[in-house]
């Protein structure tokens, strides 16, 4: 089973992911911010992470860089999954190494098939 890490600090937004994500057929894990998602993505080896860029502590941004730099995480893909809809959100995340982008509000179908563009 494809294992997902979903990294946001609002809880609803986590469970909105996991209740589409898990019938879909996947394993879904939690980070409530940046440190805690690095230290995740290192012992759990997730398939693919979806990473919000506002969180307490480190951001997004800087999060997806520090994985990217990693060498036992920079093989994961990482899709930016955020309410920020500005170009220069995205043209930073690209910066940083995600390889994708989904904004919030978004719908199941959306989440499924971004998911299984990378997984």
């Amino acid at each position: 089973m494809p294992k997902i890490l979903i990294v946001d600090d609002i809880r609803s937004d986590v469970q909105l992911m996991a209740d589409t994500l898990r019938p879909a057929g996947y394993e879904c894990i939690r980070a409530s911010n940046g440190l805690e998602a690095i230290e995740r993505a290192r012992t759990e080896q997730p398939d693919l992470i979806l990473l919000d860029i506002v969180m307490p502590g480190q951001d997004g941004f800087a999060t997806c860089r520090q994985l990217k730099r990693d060498a036992t995480t920079k093989h994961i893909p990482v899709v930016i999954v955020s309410s920020k809809n500005g170009e220069s959100d995205r043209f930073w995340s690209q910066r940083q190494g995600a390889a994708d982008y989904l904004t919030k509000p978004f719908s199941p179908n959306d989440l499924l098939a971004i998911v299984r563009k990378y997984v």
